[in-house]
């Protein structure tokens, strides 16, 4: 399909200099509006500020657009617009229709590769589902990282995945995960998953060279993912988690909800009933993962200023 970077996005890449893709799936289907176009420009203003260039990915009119306009963004997060749900393999459909798409972690880090950008700044990763023993319900991201070499900074998975066999799947992929300033692998809204991580880094700069040795080893190189924390203001309380967790799993199963729609009704689920605590979560997360993503850009880029 055709990519089409901005000037400045590829006037950055063509130079040298640091790039952060940033997904559009949050902006569209993960945050309401208008707080998903407040939490666009933040995002971008957040990478900025740490000198890096900002990237959101989207396919517009069949086309994959990375760096959008501020047009553009308002485009993809208008709520009255139909704006599709894109995967890794649904960009082929998208593009020979013509059509809008948001992307998730698959497709994001599809295109930012494809663009020549090396990092990329997300909320969550996908992983394996609760009862995929019987469901097979996987995420597309996992298989798309173990093939694709590009920095994710992540706050871990969601706690509404299993957990466990999530790291079990990346270790058997050999996708590096490094805790960022933390030796336990995070769950998205709360700090600590309860399960440990063999690797612990400090810095950007310190990510940055173990992804370069990474990538310059022998075979194909899969991601490196970073996994960063929820800033501990923002942790939602864990008897407050648990409950609500427990009472939208039960209602997603009521509903017969499956596949990739499980995961937006399970977050708008939370957003309902935690008071809007767990949209400030989810807010201050991504902020912090663009951050991180912009000091380990900017350690990875051989020119920059």
């Amino acid at each position: 399909m055709r990519v089409r970077l901005s000037p400045e996005v590829a006037d950055a890449v063509g130079s040298g200099r640091g790039v952060v893709a940033l997904e559009s799936t949050l902006l569209a289907h993960g945050l309401p509006a208008p707080r998903n176009r407040e939490v666009a420009a933040r995002l971008e203003e957040v990478v900025r500020a740490h000198r890096a260039v900002p990237a959101t990915v989207a396919v517009l009119d069949g086309i994959a657009v990375v760096g959008l306009t501020s047009v553009e963004l308002d485009r993809i997060c208008d709520p009255a617009r139909q704006v599709d749900k894109l995967s890794h393999r649904d960009l082929a459909v998208a593009a020979a229709r013509g059509g809008d798409g948001a992307t998730t972690v698959a497709s994001t880090s599809t295109l930012a590769h494809a663009a020549g950008v090396r990092v990329f700044a997300t909320g969550g990763i996908g992983g394996v589902h609760r009862g995929a023993a019987e469901t097979y319900d996987v995420s597309a991201d996992l298989d798309v990282l173990a093939q694709t070499p590009i920095v994710v900074v992540c706050a871990g998975v969601k706690s509404i995945l299993d957990v466990t066999a999530t790291l079990e799947v990346l270790e058997s992929r050999s996708i590096p995960v490094l805790g960022y300033q933390t030796s336990r692998f995070p769950a998205f809204y709360r700090r600590d998953s309860g399960h440990d991580l063999t690797w612990r880094v400090e810095t950007g700069a310190e990510v940055a060279a173990i992804a370069e040795m990474h990538w310059g080893g022998v075979g194909p190189s899969s991601a490196v993912v970073v996994a960063n924390p929820v800033p501990a203001e923002a942790e939602l309380d864990q008897a407050v988690h648990d409950a609500v967790l427990e009472a939208g799993l039960a209602r997603v199963a009521a509903d017969g909800i499956r596949g990739k729609d499980v995961t937006p009704a399970l977050l708008a689920y939370f957003h309902e009933h935690t008071d809007g605590r767990s949209l400030r979560a989810n807010e201050a997360l991504v902020l912090a993962n663009a951050a991180v993503a912009a000091q380990v850009a900017v350690a990875l880029a051989p020119d920059q200023p």
